[in-house]
């Protein structure tokens, strides 16, 4: 089995800039988006032999997510339940017989840290959300996390602790992830510094690799061995971001 992560960052831009290519490339057997940016209605995507689940922000061009599975889930869930958190088309859960897969768009904290209180909250209830989740079978988390957990993970942690995405209290929250069971699987197999998933349109980042790993996929400790390897595709243009991929059993 093959799993793809991507932060598309406006699913018809991406569609222009080669979306669909890219995928056919890399054949993933589910693909989960974030930052759709879009209605299902409002899109001609065609991809043959995938069942396609939309979940979009009630705010037009806003957030959104959406996955593409060639395995058909015995159930699909929207959102967490909870009406403050499930007008952004953030979270979609996708059951499987031996699995649960949960593609999420975390919330930015925003300039200033603004919606840092919003996201924490967030945060806090996600964690409940899979907790419970994982009590019943093993669950993939994966997605825009927001978040660079340690300095490894960025380019220039120095001049970003106060920044979204580096804040003390969120990258707590993603050690909660971790000390809840959940493996970081690039982590797992990857130890060194330099590989990002998403980099600035500014300052020429991309090509400078100045940049941060925000896109995860993590699992629950029960499905590690099953995890044969994880890897970033920073070749793969179209977005800000880049794509993350698992390789499972």
């Amino acid at each position: 089995m093959k799993l793809l992560s991507w932060n598309v960052n406006g699913i018809r831009a991406a569609i222009r800039k080669g979306f669909i290519e890219a995928i056919s490339e890399v054949g993933p057997d589910i693909i989960c988006v974030q930052e759709t940016k879009a209605r299902s209605e409002d899109v001609n995507l065609d991809l043959p032999g995938y069942e396609q689940y939309w979940n979009s922000a009630q705010k037009k061009g806003y957030s959104g997510t959406a996955v593409f599975t060639r395995i058909k889930p015995l159930a699909v869930l929207y959102g967490m339940g909870k009406e403050e958190h499930d007008t952004e088309g953030r979270l979609i859960t996708l059951e499987f017989s031996d699995h649960f897969l949960v593609c999420v768009y975390t919330p930015n904290a925003q300039h200033g840290l603004k919606r840092l209180p919003y996201r924490i909250e967030w945060d806090r209830d996600f964690l409940d959300f899979v907790k419970h989740l994982d009590s019943m079978k093993p669950v993939i988390i994966t997605g825009d996390l927001n978040v660079a957990h340690e300095e490894i993970d960025l380019a220039n942690p120095d001049r970003n602790h106060e920044n979204p995405g580096f804040s003390d209290e969120e990258r707590r929250d993603f050690t909660a992830i971790l000390e809840a069971g959940f493996v970081d699987t690039f982590r797992h197999f990857t130890k060194d510094p330099g590989h990002y998933t998403w980099w600035s349109y500014r300052f020429n980042s991309r090509a400078r690799n100045i940049g941060w790993r925000i896109d995860y996929v993590c699992v629950s400790q029960k499905l590690l061995p099953k995890v044969q390897d994880a890897f970033i595709l920073p070749e793969v243009m179209g977005s800000d971001h880049c794509p993350v991929v698992i390789l499972y059993s």
